[in-house]
C-alpha cells in the first residue's frame, strides 16, 4: 500500500511526466533525425554510384566499338578489365562491363574473372540494353548482405553498344546508421538520467511548500495555529503561502471571537432568571439552560421531548411551533409536592433561510410570585372596599335612623351618634394606616434618629398598657440586658411598633396571662426586642401570611376589636427602614412571640 500511495504522490507523477515528456520528444526528434540521415547517407550513397556509371559509361563507349582494334598492345577486353579495377573501384563492389548482347566483357573482382564471356541475364541489364538509363534495385543476397545494383546503357553514335553493371554491398552505410542510433540512444539515456533527476530536484521544490502547507492545514484541522508555513518565493506558491497564514491568522482570530460569543452565550444562559429550552424540528429537547432544568426538575444527560416536558399533546406543540399560540400556562408542582409553581411557557420558532421551521426555543417564566403578588393586589383593593364599606354602611344607616325619628328620643340619639362618631373613627384610622403604608413604600416616610434609652423605652411602653393590662388581670414584665443602655433610632415610628406588638398581645391573651418585654444583644452588632404572651396563638397554616396586609387569623373578631389589620404590615415596614427584620413564632394555644431585630447604631450611625 505505501509503495502505490508513492506512486500516487504528486512529486512521482511531475517526474514520470517530465520524463515522458523529454522521452517523447527525443523519439520524435530521433525518428526525424534518423529517418533524415539515412535518406542522406542512402542519397549520396546512390548519386556517388551514379555517377561512377555514367563516367565508365563515357569511357566505354569510346572502346567498345573498335572490338577489333588493338591499343597498346591491349585487347578491349584487357583495357576494360584494367579500367574497372583501377580507376573506377567501390568498397566491396562489383563493376561489370557488358557488350550489346549482354556478355560480360569485364569485372572488377578477381573472383568472378570466370563471368568474362558469360551473359548477365539480370533484369536491370535487360532494361539497360534497352535503353533505360535509371536502373536502381536493392536486394539482400545469401549472407544476409543488403546490396544496390545500378545499371547504365553504353551508347555511341546514338546506338547502344553495351551497358555498365555495378553492384554495391550497403553494410558500410547500415553500420553508420547502426553507430548514428547507438549515439542517439545513448544520448536519449543520458538526457533521460538528468532529466530524472532535475526533475527530482524541481519536483521538490514545487512539492516540499506543498508539503509545508499540507503539514499546516493538518495542525489547524487539530486547533493549533501558533505555526506558520514559510514563504520561499514570490512565485504562486509563495503567494499560496502567504494566502494560507493570512487565512490561518483570520482563522484563529474568527474561532477566538466565536469562543468567546459561545462562552459569552453558555454563561447567559446559565446565569438567565428564566430557563431556556431548545428543540429541533420534531420537539426532540437539544438544550436546556440551568434554570430550566431546576424549574422542571431535569437532570443533566436527559433528553425528553417538548410534550413530556409540558404535558402537551402534539397538535397544541405543533401549533406553537409554528407561532400561532405563542404561550401558555403551566402549573407545575414541584417535587418535594409542598409547593405549587406557575409558569408562564413562550413558543418561538427557529426558521430557516428557507422559511422552514428547524426548531423551536421555549422559554419559561416563573409567574408563581407575580400571580401572588396579583393576588394580593386584588385582595388589598377588596380588603380596603370591604373595610371602608362596612362602617359606611353603618353610619348611613343610622343617620337614616336618625332622620327618621330616631333624634326627637334623646337617649337613643345619643347611642346612635356614638355609633357613627365610632365607625368614624375607624374609618379615619383606616385611612391614617393606609397613608402611613403608603408613605413607608414610597420612601417619602424619612427617619429621625435620636439617641434613645431602650430600658426607659420599653418602660413606658408597659405603662401605656398598664389599664387595659390591670383590666385583664394580665401581668406585664420589662427584662433588657444590663450592656444595652441607648442607641440612634426614630422613637415615635419604634414605640408605634411596640405599642402595636403590646396591643395584639393583650388582645389575643386571656385574663389572667402574661406578657414579657425582652431585649437582648445578638451577633453582628444588633438588639433584638420581643414581645412574648401566653395568649391563645396562631395556626401555622396563617404564620406565612401574617404580616400580609388586610390579613386576620379570626377575621371577626380582630374587626370588633377595633383592627384594620394593617398593624403587622406597618411594623414590618417601619422596621425594614431601620435596616432590621421582625420575626413571629407562635404556637396555637400556647402564646406567641414577636421579634425585632434592630441594628445598635450609636451617633454618627456606627454599630455599636
Amino acid at each position: 500500500m505505501n509503495g502505490i500511495r508513492f506512486f500516487r504522490t504528486i512529486q512521482v507523477k511531475l517526474i514520470i511526466i517530465y520524463v515522458l515528456l523529454i522521452l517523447i520528444a527525443m523519439q520524435l526528434i530521433g525518428v526525424y533525425f534518423i529517418s533524415t540521415m539515412k535518406t542522406s547517407l542512402t542519397s549520396t550513397f546512390t548519386n556517388n554510384m551514379n555517377e561512377q556509371a555514367n563516367l565508365l559509361s563515357e569511357f566505354a563507349a569510346q572502346t567498345l566499338p573498335n572490338t577489333a582494334d588493338k591499343t597498346g598492345g591491349q585487347t578491349t577486353e584487357e583495357y576494360l578489365s584494367m579500367l574497372v579495377s583501377s580507376l573506377f573501384s567501390l568498397n566491396e563492389a562489383e563493376i561489370q562491363v557488358l557488350d550489346a548482347s549482354g556478355k560480360v566483357l569485364a569485372t572488377s573482382l578477381q573472383s568472378h574473372q570466370s563471368y568474362v564471356g558469360k551473359k548477365n541475364t539480370s533484369l536491370a541489364v535487360s532494361r539497360a540494353l534497352q535503353g533505360i538509363r535509371d536502373n536502381e534495385q536493392e536486394f539482400i543476397d545469401e549472407d544476409g548482405l543488403r546490396k544496390k545494383i545500378i545499371t547504365k546503357p553504353i551508347i555511341y553514335s546514338g546506338k547502344i553498344v553495351g551497358a555498365v553493371y555495378m553492384v554495391a554491398s550497403m553494410k558500410e552505410l547500415y553500420r553508420t546508421v547502426d553507430r548514428i542510433n547507438r549515439i542517439f540512444m545513448s544520448g536519449m539515456l543520458i538526457a533521460l538520467g538528468l532529466t530524472g533527476v532535475l526533475g527530482i530536484l524541481l519536483a521538490h521544490t514545487i512539492t516540499s511548500p506543498i508539503k509545508g502547507l499540507t503539514r499546516q492545514a493538518a495542525a489547524v484541522a487539530e486547533g493549533r495555529f501558533d505555526q506558520q508555513v514559510p514563504v520561499l518565493g514570490n512565485d504562486e506558491i509563495g503567494r499560496l503561502s502567504e494566502v494560507f497564514n493570512n487565512m490561518t491568522i483570520r482563522l484563529r482570530d474568527a474561532l477566538s471571537a466565536n469562543e468567546e460569543e459561545k462562552d459569552k452565550i453558555a454563561s447567559i444562559l446559565a446565569n438567565m432568571s428564566d430557563g431556556v429550552v431548545a428543540a429541533d424540528e420534531r420537539g426532540v429537547v437539544m438544550i436546556t439552560n440551568r434554570r430550566a432544568r431546576k424549574m422542571l426538575g431535569l437532570g443533566e444527560s436527559e433528553n425528553n421531548r417538548l410534550t413530556e416536558l409540558f404535558d402537551l399533546d402534539n397538535g397544541q406543540l405543533q401549533a406553537m411551533m409554528n407561532g400561532h399560540e405563542p404561550s401558555v400556562m403551566i402549573h407545575h408542582v414541584q417535587t418535594d409536592g409542598d409547593e405549587d409553581e406557575l409558569m408562564r411557557v413562550t413558543f418561538t420558532p427557529i426558521h430557516r433561510g428557507d422559511k422552514e421551521v428547524s426548531g423551536t426555543i421555549a422559554v419559561l417564566q416563573d409567574v408563581t410570585e407575580q400571580e401572588r403578588l396579583e393576588q394580593s393586589r386584588r385582595e388589598f383593593v377588596a380588603n380596603v372596599s370591604h373595610e371602608l364599606r362596612t362602617p359606611l354602611t353603618t353610619i348611613k344607616s343610622y343617620a337614616e335612623a336618625l332622620d327618621d325619628g330616631a333624634m326627637d328620643e334623646r337617649e337613643l340619639g345619643a347611642r346612635f351618634v356614638g355609633v357613627i362618631r365610632n365607625e368614624t373613627e375607624r374609618m379615619i384610622r383606616l385611612v391614617t394606616d393606609l397613608l402611613h403604608l403608603s408613605r413607608l413604600d414610597s420612601n417619602q416616610s424619612t427617619l429621625r434618629r435620636q439617641q434613645t434609652n431602650v430600658p426607659e423605652m420599653l418602660e413606658e411602653v408597659a405603662d401605656r398598657f398598664s389599664f387595659q393590662l390591670r383590666k385583664k388581670a394580665i401581668r406585664a414584665g420589662v427584662r433588657v440586658e444590663d450592656e444595652i443602655q441607648s442607641i440612634w433610632l426614630d422613637r415615635d415610628q419604634i414605640d408605634q411598633v411596640l405599642d402595636n406588638l403590646v396591643s395584639n398581645a393583650i388582645k389575643y391573651t386571656l385574663d389572667g396571662g402574661r406578657i414579657e418585654i425582652a431585649a437582648r444583644r445578638v451577633d453582628g452588632g444588633f438588639i433584638a426586642i420581643s414581645v412574648k404572651d401566653t395568649g391563645i396563638g396562631i395556626p401555622k397554616k396563617d404564620l406565612s401570611r401574617i404580616f400580609d396586609r388586610f390579613y386576620r387569623v379570626d377575621k371577626a373578631r380582630s374587626r370588633n376589636m377595633g383592627g384594620t389589620g394593617l398593624g403587622l404590615s406597618i411594623a414590618r415596614e417601619i422596621v425594614k427602614a431601620h435596616g432590621g427584620s421582625i420575626s413571629l413564632d407562635s404556637e396555637l394555644n400556647e402564646g406567641t412571640t414577636v421579634t425585632v431585630v434592630l441594628p445598635a447604631l450609636q451617633a454618627g450611625g456606627e454599630s455599636a
